[in-house]
This record gives structure tokens, C-alpha cells and sequence, in this order.
């Protein structure tokens, strides 16, 4: 039987209200997680604050603070916020300026597992689903990684928890859990990264257990009072990786485990950059990185990766089959820059659009859509702005004028 295409959308229905598990938000408009370079050992900033209140300021119904590690293992740089008592006024500060603008915000929960170049951990070798080589410690030299015992199971879980809980008191009113790109949840979805042989390994669904866990570990400890929402791939980017049918089984498992929403993204940030991002690094671009680490990795990287021209919703193709196999919420993410462009996911019946080069590009961008003022994004997805992040002036757009670096430099609460 045939079934008749979704009536088209018009950029008035993303200007209306949504909610989110206990969380109404003002639009349908999110800004996307995106590393922002702006929490110089690990202490966020002013101009982390100033970041996202431009965005709150510029229409957003919700910004995303990226990276907030769930211990001090769990980071995948010195220069990244761990969501500890530390932390707590400077977040304050960036959640009452982005609230004071209208908008919500939400603290991407994260544990980096093998995928680490911070110089000195807790444990010999990073934690993973697996044993054995490390892909991600070639050029940090831990060449090694180590299968998570149950013991570490349940601590991992319980600092997840403990962010979450945290978050809660400097003010945000979500919480992202990363299971995407690479990242410790991620390394259990992965087929390439698990091999285990337990309940938390095999199938699909089984690889997606320990994920699921800590959701509802999560969900439990404040699903009540804030979004919970989960980033994941619907598609690794690359031979042995997870496929859009391992995302659609994972997503039905955590929707059955109650979570809020889910944020579809793709790509893994050692084994298929480009996939995340829709396009390539520009070569010039990598020169610029001014960590070492980073930049042999980055040019690594660029010897294998394949020709990846940018096209607007690369992810459609992929979001869209998860979209019919789930019920519950979902923010397509990826390369979404123009008013059609926004109409045509809203018709295809997700519930958010997740933006971010286009917010970093523009932060007012969200009100110039509603005002007519903008048709499309003026972001060439020349990806520059993803290699700016290891700058002193954290991430930001190189067609607009470069942030004043001192405000880097000055925590948040100063």
C-alpha cells in the first residue's frame, strides 16, 4: 500500500512550542554540541558565557554546552569542563545569562573512554568495551586499552548520575548524554569497538545495554525535573562501523527505556571525521591546529579519508528510516542551514532541528529566519571553525571577526 507524502511544513511551525520530556521549549530550534574550546583547564569561561548567550540571545529555544566530562578520566582534553563542585558557579553564571535571553539550556554528559589525550589518568590504560589495541592512543602513546569490569560498569554509571545531578544544581534544564562519535557509550553501540561476550555485547540491541543503563541510571536520578536526551549515530561513516539498521535497533531501545528525545547525528571522530561533518578538513586548516597531538593525528586522518563534498541534510537519508521505526521525540542534526531546508525535516515529522556550524557562523541566525531577514546560513561547511577550538580564542566562525582571546583566559564566576 502507498502511502502519501507528509504535508510540506512552513518555517512558521518551527517557531512553535515543543516539549520535551518535563522541558517546553520556546521553538524547534537547538544548537548542536560542538566543542567549544572555551574552558582553559578545564574552568569555563566568560566567553564560554558569552558564547552561549548570543546564541539564547539570537532565537535558540535551547543551547548546548559540549563536553561536560563525568570525571576527571573521563575528559578528552586538560582543557574540557568536568561537571564537579568546581565547575558549579562558573556553569551558574552561563546558565542564568542563557536563561535571562529566554532560552533553555543543556549539559552534554560525556566519558571520552579510550578516546583520551589527557596526560594523566587513574587507571594504566583508558577504559573501553573492549580490550586490546587502541586506535585513538596511536598518537597520545596509549597504544593499549582495557575491557570495563563490572565494578567499573556500575562507577561509570554512577559518576553519569552524579553529573547529571550536578547540572541540575548550576541551573540547566537538560542533559545530553553522548553515545555517539567515538565516546565511551559510543565505544558499547560500536561493532568495531565491542567484542565482548556478555549481556553488553553481540547484537544491536545487546551492544546498546550498557548505554541504556546509564539512561535510566539517569532518567531515575532526575528525569523528573530535566530533558534527558541522548546523542547517537545513525551511521559510523565507515567499513565495520555501526549501520543505520544497528541505529534503528538502538534507538527503539532507548526509547523503550523512556528517554526524552534523541538527537541523530553521525560520523566517529577517529575512524570517519568527515562523516560527522558532511565534508572534509580543509588542508590549510589543519596547519593551524596548535596542539601537536592533534594536528599529527588530524594529518593522519586526511591520508585515508575519501573526497566528501558538502550537501545540504546529509543525514536525511539515514534519520529518516529511524524516524519510522520510533514514536518518541527526535532533533535531526546535520547540515541543515536554510529555511527549505528546515521545512523539509519538519515535514518529515521530526519534532527539533539541531544546528550547529550555522549557529557558530551566525548566532542570531534563528531570528533572522523568523523575521524573514535570512533565507539561508551564510556557513560554507569550510570546517574551519572545528580547528579553532585548540586557539586561544576557542571556536568560532573565520569569515566573522575573531573573539577577543582575553575573555578566554577569565573564569566564568571572576
Amino acid at each position: 500500500m502507498s502511502h502519501a507524502p507528509p504535508p510540506p511544513a512552513s518555517i512558521a511551525q518551527a517557531f512553535t512550542p515543543v516539549t520535551i520530556g518535563p522541558l517546553r521549549l520556546r521553538n524547534r530550534f537547538i544548537k548542536s554540541a560542538t566543542n567549544e574550546g572555551m574552558a582553559r583547564g578545564g574552568v569555563p569561561s566568560k566567553m564560554l558565557v558569552e558564547h552561549h548567550r548570543a546564541i539564547a540571545a539570537g532565537g535558540a529555544a535551547m543551547t548546548t554546552v559540549a563536553y561536560c566530562a563525568v570525571s576527571p578520566d573521563g575528559r578528552t582534553f586538560e582543557d574540557q569542563v568536568t561537571l564537579d563542585d568546581a565547575s558549579l558557579p562558573h556553569l551558574r553564571v552561563l546558565t542564568d545569562a542563557v536563561h535571562a535571553e529566554g532560552a533553555a539550556v543543556c549539559a552534554q554528559i560525556t566519558h571520552g573512554g579510550a578516546f583520551t589525550f589527557v596526560p594523566v589518568l587513574s587507571t594504566k590504560y583508558p577504559l573501553s568495551a573492549s580490550g586490546g589495541l587502541n586506535a585513538a592512543g596511536v598518537i597520545s602513546g596509549r597504544l593499549f586499552k582495557t575491557a570495563m569490569t563490572p565494578a567499573d560498569l556500575t562507577r561509570v554509571a554512577d559518576e553519569f548520575v552524579a553529573a547529571a545531578r550536578r547540572a541540575q544544581q548550576a541551573g540547566f534544564d537538560a542533559v545530553e548524554i553522548h553515545m555517539g562519535h567515538g565516546y565511551l557509550l559510543s565505544q558499547f553501540i560500536s561493532p568495531k569497538y565491542n567484542r565482548r561476550r556478555d549481556d553488553y555485547g553481540g547484537s544491536a540491541a545487546q551492544r546498546a545495554r550498557y548505554p541504556a543503563e546509564v539512561l535510566r541510571r539517569v532518567l531515575d536520578a532526575v528525569g523528573d525535573r530535566l530533558a534527558v536526551t541522548c546523542k547517537i549515530c545513525v551511521t559510523e561513516g565507515f567499513k565495520g562501523g555501526a549501520t543505520v539498521d544497528d541505529a534503528i535497533e538502538v534507538a527503539r531501545v532507548l526509547e523503550r527505556e523512556g528517554a526524552h528525545l534523541l538527537v541523530l547525528s553521525g560520523g566517529m571522530n577517529v575512524e570517519a571525521p568527515w562523516a560527522i561533518f558532511g565534508s572534509n578538513m580543509p588542508a590549510a586548516a589543519v596547519e593551524t591546529i596548535q596542539n601537536p597531538v592533534v594536528k599529527l593525528a588530524t594529518r593522519m586522518m586526511r591520508l585515508w579519508e575519501p573526497k566528501v563534498a558538502f550537501r545540504e541534510l546529509y543525514f536525511l537519508e539515514h534519520s529518516r528510516r529511524i524516524r519510522a521505526a520510533v514514536k518518541l521525540p527526535l532533533a535531526y542534526l546535520g547540515g541543515a542551514k536554510s529555511r527549505s531546508g528546515i521545512e523539509s525535516v519538519l515535514s518529515e515529522g521530526f519534532d527539533c532541528v539541531a544546528m550547529g556550524r550555522a549557529l557558530i557562523h551566525d548566532p542570531e541566525l534563528v531570528n533572522k529566519f523568523r523575521d524573514g531577514r535570512a533565507s539561508a546560513s551564510g556557513c560554507t561547511a569550510c570546517n574551519q571553525c572545528v580547528v579553532t577550538m585548540y586557539g586561544e580564542a576557542g571556536t568560532h566562525c573565520v569569515l566573522r571577526p575573531s573573539p577577543d582571546p582575553a575573555l578566554n583566559r577569565v573564569p566564568a564566576a571572576a
